[in-house]
């Protein structure tokens, strides 16, 4: 008896079924997933709460036009993800949804107080954010194209920085996730100061490049 073989336009994608699940599970679940590394459950991260982190981005960054521009947003970006995939994901491991958070209000707080960090890093340092600021920032709706240009950006992020190599990937985490100063990342790494310089430029070239971003910062 011959066999019957499925049409591949009726076979469901896995990766589309993989990405369907987590899209629609628990939070717990969706964090089971990231924490285990699997791509599927990244790019339902990005579907899910893209939008809610670009817009706590966008709204700390706005505060302070005379510090930052509109599109730092995309390094902000790089060091949310860059904690939330360093030290083999410590940080997604430390929600407690036990505790009565939920993940979209984690996630606006993580985010939040990433871009504050990044106004430190050029040497500003506003005030500091409470958890109810940040439930209220995610709360806002953002412009429809910064939307659409954000959530583009969240979900290639992760993606980009796994292409990295391995001393890049180690220089991103120092640099971005760790946020130490130029000195250290040298001492740490075994290259020049002005190495490091060079290689953050470098790196900031390729993510704007791959990402749409008009402008390199400085």
């Amino acid at each position: 008896m011959s066999s019957v073989v499925a049409s591949p336009a009726l076979t469901p994608n896995p990766v589309k079924v993989a990405v369907a699940f987590y899209c629609s599970c628990s939070d717990t679940d969706l964090v089971k997933g990231l924490v285990s590394n699997e791509p599927a459950a990244w790019q339902a991260l990005s579907f899910r709460y893209g939008r809610l982190i670009q817009s706590c981005i966008h709204r700390v960054i706005s505060r302070f036009p005379g510090v930052a521009r509109t599109d730092d947003a995309v390094e902000v970006t790089s060091m949310l993800y860059v904690q939330l995939l360093s030290n083999d994901r410590t940080k997604l491991r430390t929600f407690a949804p036990e505790r009565g958070c939920k993940l979209g209000t984690w996630l606006g707080l993580l985010a939040t107080h990433t871009a504050y960090d990044f106004l430190r890093s050029v040497r500003r340092v506003p005030r500091a954010v409470e958890l109810t600021e940040a439930e209220e920032l995610a709360s806002e709706s953002p412009d429809a194209v910064e939307l659409t240009l954000s959530h583009e950006r969240a979900s290639r992020v992760a993606a980009l920085l796994g292409e990295f190599s391995m001393k890049d990937r180690e220089f991103v985490e120092l640099y971005f996730g760790e946020g130490l100063d130029p000195d250290e990342v040298a001492r740490r790494m075994g290259i020049s100061v002005k190495t490091v310089y060079s290689k953050k430029h470098k790196i900031q070239r390729r993510l704007a490049g791959r990402l749409g971003s008009p402008r390199v910062a400085a």
